[in-house]
């Protein structure tokens, strides 16, 4: 399947992208089954969600799009319900996703004053759209984008700026703290975000919120309500993605240097005390209420699930 290629080679990338690619891609492999069997067409889906889900293992909004659409599967009779359940939820994730991240702009929008200096970092949709809504509303800015090596990231942010007349300024991820002293408040984006409101994003997040922190600048983070990770409710923790060696040496290097060993994590996490506040399509919440969102969003799932913990803890005293 070309899609799950593409997330997994990073064609398509940002977490919001990928959430709504996957649904996508599950609504066109709904769309070409052609075998008249139910549960030969659950089976099928389940699969083709789960090859979904292996492409990029950091991204939660990658799970949760594909549990959204998929799980509109339980009581279908017939093949032909199926698929166009299927089709519909996938359309819905897709246009939630769309207006969730304008109501994220509209609403965070708000924290940015007219003559800040913001700065952001890899290439989030969530945390642009804020940036681009406050100069909409006539806020003149000025920001400061990140390369994010070593995919540089940043240079899309910077063309998305441009293109609105943002005046914006590309800096190494190595010079944040410089820059630290002219910058009013930070805007990042999210791969995930914990129950204790720790967030998982593009590595070197949380160095750019230590610096903000020591500066006292204004950190905040932009997602979905679809990034919060409803596993780390349960104790899970986050897997963090670690890419190729190639991204950072070349084979050249490589060849020449054998023994040589080269990590690559593709993410970081940012502890909720650096953070200031997520801003999400349901408005602002400070990190310690990220729960909160999990148990509006799934709570009747998590309950099950923490039921059913207790009772296998009640099981085990007998045993």
């Amino acid at each position: 399947m070309k899609i799950v290629e593409y997330i997994r080679e990073m064609r398509i990338r940002g977490a919001g992208r990928i959430a709504r690619a996957a649904a996508h891609a599950i609504k066109i492999a709904a769309l070409s089954y052609e075998g008249g069997d139910l549960g030969e067409f659950v089976r099928y889906m389940l699969h083709v969600g789960e090859l979904l889900k292996s492409a990029r293992p950091t991204a939660v909004s990658l799970p949760n799009a594909v549990n959204y659409v998929l799980a509109r599967l339980r009581g279908v009779h017939g093949v032909d319900e199926a698929r166009r359940v299927i089709v519909d939820a996938a359309n819905s994730f897709i246009n939630l996703s769309l207006r969730a991240i304008e109501a994220i702009g509209r609403i965070g929008a708000g924290l940015l004053e007219d003559g800040d200096a913001v700065l952001t970092h890899c290439n989030s949709s969530a945390a642009l759209s804020v940036i681009k809504a406050a100069w909409r509303e006539g806020r003149r800015l000025k920001v400061y984008v990140t390369e994010t090596r070593p995919r540089f990231q940043g240079l899309i942010s910077y063309i998305e700026l441009e293109k609105v007349g943002i005046p914006t300024t590309l800096i190494p991820d190595s010079a944040v703290r410089f820059f630290m002293k002219d910058v009013d408040k930070v805007v990042v984006g999210a791969d995930a975000i914990a129950a204790n409101g720790a967030v998982v994003n593009k590595v070197g997040t949380s160095m750019i919120a230590l610096a903000a922190h020591e500066a006292r600048v204004r950190f905040y983070v932009a997602a979905e309500s679809y990034k919060f990770s409803p596993a780390t409710v349960l104790g899970e923790l986050v897997i963090i993605e670690e890419r190729s060696p190639l991204e950072v040496a070349s084979p050249e290097v490589l060849r020449r240097a054998p023994s040589l060993r080269v990590r690559n994590p593709a993410f970081d996490v940012t502890p909720p005390e650096y953070i200031d506040a997520i801003i999400t399509e349901r408005g602002v919440i400070p990190p310690k209420a990220a729960i909160l969102v999990l148990m509006e969003e799934y709570g009747r799932t998590l309950e099950e699930e923490l039921t059913k913990i207790s009772l296998d803890i009640e099981d085990s005293r007998y045993l």
